[in-house]
């Protein structure tokens, strides 16, 4: 039978603390936001890694400390110039929340970052994870950081049978982490957990033999590592198919257009969208040569679209510029390219923009891929 965390003596935990983070002051991470304790940087560095990895948030980092030093110039700023500075990184919700919980600090704790667990939590977009790491790394609380690899890691080190898909059992690997955290260096104990759970304690491979705890995990001594974490299966994806629409003027504008204040990608700009049932976005596939430049003057496309391509005002190519696929956490966007010449009055709601322009406009993650796409195109109509 497995040792629980509760049967450990205080020797064990002491032992095991102390081997912990030997390892880490050895072999922790240089990253930017480790190199003090204001609880801006690490409060900014731990939002942008949720869904992120690390690799990608270090720019991101860099430009928002720069754009944004202080959290009244977050407070303050148009949100979007957030969300440019944001543009990429995805979950722009996480960015929104950011600037609220800015104005909250500003309003309710006259501009100082929060001390208490229970006024971090009181923040918008901090849950327990967040709280915890800003609170464990800049303030030295003994509050556990249970993430992902938190979890993975605690799992392997007692044997947790808990499913971590479940938010019931984050009460589980709280008890555990409270048991064995650090009191003198809670925040470093933190960390070392964030380390080990993404360069060696990791989901398919954990690299045991490389492990500074080793000698404390019950999953390793079992031959159970693969076991743990439990975890129940996460529902697919819904997959959403729509037509795009890069519809070019004489001035060679391109028109984009808005999306709702609310919702997914809410207030960013996208090239005219609309949706369509995945048995017409088949038949869209079969119908288009890819091969074939020519233009065509009767409106095909109108037949397999809804508003966007009825319109007399835009003379479309049959060819298909290109395919994109987007994941969202619970969607799956394929998208259908077309390319059209704008020839009369367009009573779309939207905006003429020209290319050198785009940079002032937020673009997501799906429209960035289509303007790859028609910048490929053009490159290619060039040669």
């Amino acid at each position: 039978m497995s040792k629980r965390w509760e049967d450990w003596t205080a020797q064990e935990t002491t032992d095991f603390q102390q081997a912990f983070l030997t390892w880490y002051q050895q072999e922790k991470r240089n990253l930017p936001w480790r190199y003090n304790q204001d609880p801006y940087r690490i409060w900014i560095s731990e939002i942008m890694l949720q869904q992120t990895r690390v690799d990608t948030v270090i720019d991101y980092f860099y430009r928002f400390m720069e754009t944004f030093p202080t959290i009244q110039d977050l407070a303050n700023a148009p949100e979007d110039k957030l969300l440019k500075v944001w543009e990429g990184l995805g979950y722009y919700s996480r960015a929104r929340n950011l600037q609220t919980a800015a104005k909250q600090i500003m309003e309710e704790f006259e501009g100082e970052f929060p001390t208490t667990v229970e006024d971090i939590r009181s923040l918008k977009g901090i849950g327990p994870y967040t709280a915890g790491a800003i609170s464990s790394i800049a303030f030295d609380l003994p509050e556990p950081a249970i993430d992902g690899n938190v979890m993975r890691v605690v799992s392997r080190l007692f044997c947790i049978e808990a499913d971590i898909a479940k938010a019931s059992s984050r009460k589980v690997f709280d008890e555990a982490m409270r048991k064995i955290i650090s009191y003198d260096q809670p925040g470093e104990f933190n960390q070392a957990m964030m380390d080990l759970g993404s360069s060696i304690c990791t989901p398919t491979k954990p690299q045991c033999e490389l492990c500074p705890i080793q000698n404390f995990c019950q999953a390793y001594q079992e031959k159970r590592q693969t076991d743990f974490p439990v975890k129940s299966k996460k529902q697919k994806p819904k997959d959403v198919y729509y037509i795009a629409g890069i519809i070019e003027n004489n001035q060679q504008e391109i028109f984009l257009q808005q999306r709702p204040e609310s919702g997914l990608l809410a207030s960013m700009w996208l090239f005219p969208l609309e949706e369509i049932s995945a048995a017409r976005f088949e038949e869209l596939q079969e119908r288009y040569d890819p091969n074939r430049w020519d233009l065509f003057s009767d409106a095909l496309i109108a037949e397999d679209s809804p508003e966007l391509f009825s319109t007399e005002a835009v003379v479309w190519q049959k060819k298909i510029l290109g395919e994109v696929t987007h994941v969202f956490s619970h969607l799956r966007w394929h998208i259908i390219i077309f390319y059209g010449r704008n020839t009369a009055p367009l009573t779309l709601e939207g905006q003429w923009v020209r290319p050198n322009r785009f940079s002032n406009y937020v673009f997501p993650k799906p429209q960035q891929k289509m303007l790859e796409v028609f910048e490929n195109n053009l490159a290619d109509d060039k040669d």
